[in-house]
This record gives structure tokens, sequence and C-alpha cells, in this order.
């Protein structure tokens, strides 16, 4: 059975999952490039949230995203 938290995580996961995919269509990042991301985040949605937020695409900055 599921639990209370388990729902919780996977919405926060969903939810990252979105933001990363909005930030890498919003960047100036070539097409291909963010193809690579989107499918990223899309198959590993937790670690391919902490790579795009780590090494992510594009010049535009999110809020709250920190650049390296």
């Amino acid at each position: 059975m599921f639990t209370f938290g388990n729902d919780i995580i996977g919405i926060i996961a969903l939810l990252l999952a979105i933001w990363a995919i909005v930030g890498t269509l919003q960047s100036s990042a070539e097409p291909v490039t963010k193809l690579i991301w989107v499918l990223l985040v899309l198959i590993l949605p937790i670690v391919g949230f902490v790579l795009w937020f780590l090494i992510g695409p594009g010049a535009k900055t999110l809020p709250g995203r920190r650049r390296i």
C-alpha cells in the first residue's frame, strides 16, 4: 500500500521535473541539447533534476537556481 509520505515525495518529484523541463525549454541552448535534457529529466526524474540544477543548459536563471 502507498502511504501519504510516498504520495508527497512523488508529487514533489513531479513538480521538480516540470520545473527542470520548463527551465530547459526556456533556455538559450541548442534544440538538440534541450531534447537531451528533457529526455534525461523524463527518464530519470530525480537524478535528471539534480544534474539539470547543477550543470543544466541555458543563460536564463530561474529563482533559486545557482550558477556554477
